[in-house]
């Protein structure tokens, strides 16, 4: 993948430290991002270095799977789990890295990333801190009084913040309705990706062992209480009441996954793939890709499917009708299965509805959602702070390429 570059103009400009900070790089869209920006910034106007912990034991790492050229501090405290102790010195950790670094920007990504990495920059007097939100907490992960405790630590976050950067509108509306951060602190920057040729059909089927002719669902992603496996697999059950020989693929892992292992009625029918780092395989061998979470962001999964041409069935919630547009690219519903169904059965049995709505939803994907635009608005929000600052005299112009 080749982005473009911006070269400075004018006055000469110094490079602006960014240091970035997020709790680990399991596969999924936070690590996405991350890899595309350490990829795409320019290396003469920014120097950024990556901190990051360590995955899970029921988690696959992307940089592993699929980025091994971006390289990453290691901060074995830095994880997904919460220990008082261990984050004390994850604390201290960071707060001595960025004394050493002296970085002009902070940028943090995901929740403890973002208190420990924020709270680091205020002890080390880092100039500028900047937080991505890639979706948020505020329902379907805890209970109505953890979430108030984590509200209110958002917000006293928010006010040591400088700019909140949100996936999408409507993950940056609730995170005000919430009264974390104010308007003028937010930026909206979408999720940006590429995905590899795919195979074709066939040679995509082969390889997943899929009988060529039958209809396939692909669900991509952690198997997780959030992204409710349950629902998918009454989903599944349903749908194959009407459409008997339909096959479902779960292409991912996670603490749930025992869930699916035990289904047994739809052992003939599910299969279970695990993490592979070939996702564009999978696409390929899908007619349509399901998703039935209960809280998001802006899924990563559905805009790799819209780039293979693969509509999708997913629950309007979070920024996912930013992705899917409803009845143009693929189907929303509320959180419900009976309304998932009936748009799945409905997709798998008109061929030339699915062939439409994947043209529209690679047309669709391809324009809003590139790499190429995720670099060039990071940059243009890392710019804009520079010229604020004065450490450079005026923000680059857009449009000025290397």
């Amino acid at each position: 993948m080749v982005i473009a570059r911006r070269r400075t103009v004018g006055p000469e400009r110094s490079r602006i430290r960014v240091m970035r900070v997020i709790a680990r790089m399991n596969v999924g869209g936070p690590a996405l991002q991350v890899s595309t920006l350490m990829r795409g910034l320019d290396p003469e106007l920014f120097d950024h270095r990556l901190y990051a912990g360590f995955v899970g034991p029921d988690e696959a790492d992307y940089v592993v799977q699929r980025a091994p050229d971006v390289q990453v501090c290691r901060v074995p405290t830095l994880g997904r789990a919460v220990r008082p102790t261990d984050d004390l010195r994850a604390l201290a950790e960071l707060t001595a890295a960025m004394r050493r670094f002296r970085p002009h920007i902070v940028h943090t990504h995901t929740a403890k990333a973002g208190a420990l990495g924020r709270a680091a920059a205020v002890l080390a007097r880092v100039p500028v801190r900047v937080h991505t939100f890639h979706g948020h907490l505020l329902h379907g992960y805890f209970t109505p009084a953890k979430t108030r405790l984590l509200v209110q630590a958002e917000r006293s976050l928010a006010a040591v913040t400088d700019r909140l950067v949100a996936v999408g509108c409507s993950v940056r509306d609730d995170l005000l309705a919430a009264g974390i951060g104010r308007p003028r602190q937010y930026a909206v920057v979408p999720p940006g990706t590429t995905l590899a040729a795919p195979p074709s059909r066939s040679q995509a089927r082969e390889e997943l062992g899929l009988p060529q002719e039958c209809p396939v669902v692909a669900y991509v992603g952690r198997v997780t209480r959030v992204k409710r496996p349950d629902r998918f697999l009454s989903v599944a059950r349903e749908v194959r009441r009407t459409v008997p020989n339909a096959r479902f693929l779960v292409c991912g892992e996670g603490d749930l996954q025992g869930d699916l292992e035990t289904a047994a009625d739809l052992r003939e029918s599910l299969h279970l793939l695990g993490w592979r780092a070939d996702v564009e395989t999978v696409y390929a061998a899908a007619d349509l890709v399901l998703l039935t979470s209960d809280n998001e962001g802006m899924p990563v999964s559905l805009i790799e499917a819209g780039l293979a041409g693969v509509p999708a069935v997913a629950t309007n919630v979070g920024s996912v009708a930013e992705v899917v547009r409803d009845g143009h690219t693929g189907f929303l519903a509320p959180p419900d299965a009976g309304d998932l169904t009936r748009h799945v059965v409905r997709l798998l049995g008109d061929d030339r509805l699915r062939h439409r709505m994947g043209q529209q939803a690679r047309s669709w994907t391809t324009q809003r959602f590139g790499a190429e635009r995720l670099v060039r608005d990071t940059h243009d929000l890392y710019a804009s702070i520079a010229g604020a600052r004065g450490w450079w005299p005026t923000a680059l112009p857009k449009g000025v390429n290397r």
